[in-house]
């Protein structure tokens, strides 16, 4: 099931990805179940609910394609302003250099252990929405295609085997990144924090509906040529094995995210004489199989 969160009269509202349309999930839950009924309105509160809510919202979208009255309770995608997919994350955690090839390319060795550092949640945004490059104090913002995991139950010292029984499901993210920002001192933090740096969406994608994580295509395009084009089984640390790790060093809660990674084909990969940074204008898709496409403008605030 794909999930998303739109806005309607100023409030995030839930919505469910369907070949017909995005079922409004108040609207629809309202109509009917007029008794009452127990179906999250919220995506923090169908993360925090795990398999219940899967089942709850499964059922509701049959019975209402099922209606003679569906269309009341279906929009255009394209007709809906969408907010990030997982709207409020307690914990952003990031994997650095996880792709041999990311790896190679920008001439790092390959890690004996998972690099992490954390974003903030000033750098979300939704596909369809301009990110303003913080031109002011960086010239070099690179994009960086990547597997997003949402934890769904509480995960401390998992073990790789049953990690992935943790997550409720994924999504992707572009990890825009100031490079020099992010070089100027041995803490990566300010070039990967600034506000819109983590476009995140358009679905949340439950795990039953991807199975595998660790073998699927993922791809970047700006203004609509390739750039990035790899599969996850290029990671160096797989899914299970960042829960697991993770989860041995801090409580994983429902609704936090691990971004997993980029493949090689970012613009510090590239010969210095060849790096062409983002620029107002640009447009910038990630895509990667079952998860959809999230697309966003670059825009300079001059």
């Amino acid at each position: 099931m794909k999930l998303l969160t739109f806005t309607e009269n100023e409030q995030n509202r839930l919505g469910i990805f369907t070949e017909q349309g995005v079922l409004h999930v108040d609207r629809a839950a309202a109509a009917l179940y007029p008794q009452g009924h127990t179906i999250p309105l919220q995506v923090m509160d169908a993360i925090s609910a795990g398999n219940s809510a899967i089942e709850q919202l499964q059922q509701l979208a049959a019975d209402t394609l099922a209606s003679p009255e569906a269309s009341m309770y279906l929009s255009s995608q394209s007709d809906l302003e969408l907010e990030p997919c997982v709207t409020n994350p307690g914990k952003i955690i990031c994997v650095g250099l996880n792709y041999r090839k990311h790896a190679e390319e920008t001439n790092a060795p390959i890690p004996s252990f998972p690099i992490l550092f954390n974003k903030f949640s000033n750098t979300l945004t939704a596909d369809g929405k301009d990110v303003t490059l913080p031109s002011a104090v960086t010239s070099q913002v690179d994009y960086e295609a990547e597997l997003v995991i949402v934890i769904g139950k509480t995960a401390k010292n998992v073990d790789k085997a049953n990690a992935l029984d943790h997550v409720f499901g994924y999504c992707c993210v572009n990890d825009l990144s100031a490079r020099d920002l992010q070089m100027r001192t041995s803490q990566w933090l300010l070039g990967k924090c600034c506000d819109g740096f983590s476009p995140l969406g358009p679905y949340l994608v439950t795990a039953d509906e991807v199975g595998n994580p660790n073998d699927l295509q993922i791809k970047c395009t700006v203004n609509g040529e390739v750039r990035q084009s790899s599969n996850t089984s290029d990671m160096i640390f797989h899914c299970d094995e960042i829960v697991s790790y993770i989860s041995k060093h801090m409580t994983l809660s429902p609704g936090d995210i691990i971004l997993t990674g980029t493949p090689e084909g970012v613009v510090l990969g590239y010969p210095e004489d060849k790096q062409v940074w983002l620029k107002d204008g640009d447009i910038v898709t990630i895509e990667i199989e079952k998860l959809g496409s999230l697309t966003n403008r670059m825009v300079d605030p001059s």
